[in-house]
């Protein structure tokens, strides 16, 4: 018996995404839930901010990435959840994203005085290096559970609707963002700064009890699947409850190609993936102060501006997956996403201050949002063996967190000298601009090489 048998179940598979996603849904917002409060934050607290500096908060914005870049963790990640499963990994980074963020509340709510700490040769308000610290602990399991989640897609939707998935997977994610941009300023603005941040601790405890009732629904599978194939050589990729050696063989030479075929396509999605996600979620951390201070759009409704993105993504996103699910053209559908970015950000960059051209350029760029990752993720298992997936996506993610670490410093600098932001959206619309010329290398490859990323993922 094939272990694809086992996930024929529409009703089965579906119940799964959606549970999964939920918890995906809330990481996404609490992952953003301090994006729109940067001019809160910078506000003395005599008037209820905390006295940070734009440096200040672009250190925090890249914090999220510091212990799964600098100590490796998000490439551990991937280990563990090969050699563990995903029920394990699943819940370990659920309690991780409760715990950082648990830290980001103490940091917002206590009276730290004038108390400055040096990190990384940067001197930080106390309130600031702890609120890093937590934000540093939540990106951990954050990042967790992206790879988790991915590996769960592919493990129920493979040889059916998997890039529908992957992008309703998205959606849903993308909604917590915009939730989280739209909302979060006007509660901090009604109540207080640690408000939106007890919201999202909320929010992530529904996402943690969601999971583990995944656990029990993959557990009873697992179950199903030890009593089919015990008479079959299919157990070790089947079962994610149990632990194989060849869970952990996870070299080039397992994948059914090439050697250095595999590596072309596999690192150049790589580099697409950490150039194109540089260039949108640490612009979307900044993007509500760029609507107030750019284009003079009220503090209370900037936010709103800012979620157009990720809630044009909700819809589009899974439209253009079901579009790759039948017709093909992912690689096609990557660079003309990248390009929209592209043009996106050089046009934020020219000395225009009108909100309808910042509403236009902000529809635009949820449609390259929605294009590019709707065809980009379910490329990856067209090359890598599912029980290696686990550390395919965390060698991706781990290399696309540098750039979510770095970006945001050079952009908080830039803004201190360039309050125009013209400099800033530069920076984002070059890193966008690496990202289609390197789509456009990968679709070369394909062509030539023929991995299929072009074909329809639907089996017929």
């Amino acid at each position: 018996m094939n272990i694809q048998k086992l996930n024929d179940s529409p009703f089965a598979r579906w119940t799964v995404l959606f549970i999964v996603a939920t918890a995906m849904m809330m990481g996404y917002f609490v992952n953003d839930v301090m994006s729109p409060l940067e001019t809160l934050l910078e506000m003395p607290r005599s008037q209820g901010g905390l006295g940070w500096t734009p440096s200040d908060y672009g250190f925090f914005s890249g914090a999220g990435s510091f212990i799964n870049v600098f100590l490796l963790m998000l490439f551990f990640s991937g280990l563990i959840l090969d050699k563990m499963g995903i029920r394990f990994t699943g819940t370990l980074a659920c309690s991780l994203m409760v715990i950082g963020t648990l830290i980001k509340l103490y940091a917002v709510t206590t009276d730290f005085g004038t108390t400055d700490v040096t990190f990384f040769n940067t001197h930080l308000p106390a309130s600031a290096a702890w609120a890093s610290f937590g934000f540093a602990i939540f990106g951990v399991g954050y990042e967790m559970t992206g790879i988790t989640v991915s590996k769960a897609m592919v493990r129920w939707f493979t040889g059916h609707e998997l890039a529908l998935a992957m992008g309703l997977q998205l959606a849903m994610a993308r909604f917590g963002t915009a939730a989280a941009l739209s909302i979060s300023a006007p509660i901090a603005r009604h109540y207080t700064l640690s408000t939106p941040l007890l919201v999202a601790l909320a929010f992530l405890i529904i996402g943690l009890l969601a999971f583990l009732v995944f656990c029990v629904m993959d557990r009873r599978l697992d179950q199903f699947t030890v009593y089919s194939l015990q008479f079959t050589d299919d157990y070790s990729e089947a079962s994610e409850g149990h632990a194989s050696k060849s869970t952990v063989n996870c070299k080039p030479s397992t994948v059914n190609k090439d050697s250095d075929e595999f590596r072309w396509s596999f690192w150049l999605i790589t580099l697409f993936c950490v150039l194109f996600y540089s260039a949108v979620s640490p612009f979307l951390k900044f993007s509500t102060k760029l609507m107030v201070m750019k284009y003079g759009v009220d503090p209370d409704v900037a936010g709103f501006f800012s979620s157009i993105a990720p809630f044009g993504t909700i819809l589009m996103t899974p439209l253009f997956g079901l579009v790759y699910d039948r017709y093909g053209k992912g690689v096609t559908l990557v660079i003309t996403g990248a390009l929209m970015l592209t043009a996106v950000h050089f046009g934020f960059s020219l000395p225009m201050h009108s909100s309808t051209a910042a509403i236009t350029l902000m529809v635009i760029l949820s449609i390259g949002y929605s294009l590019a990752p709707a065809a980009l993720w379910p490329c990856v298992p067209k090359i890598i063996p599912l029980k290696c997936l686990g550390t395919a996506y965390s060698m991706i993610f781990f290399i696309q967190n540098f750039g979510r670490a770095i970006i945001p410093m050079f952009v908080g600098k830039a803004n201190e000298t360039d309050p125009t932001y013209e400099t800033s959206m530069l920076i984002f619309g070059f890193t966008a601009l690496g990202a289609a010329l390197t789509a456009l290398v990968l679709w070369h490859v394909d062509r030539r090489q023929h991995y299929g990323l072009q074909l329809p993922n639907i089996r017929k």
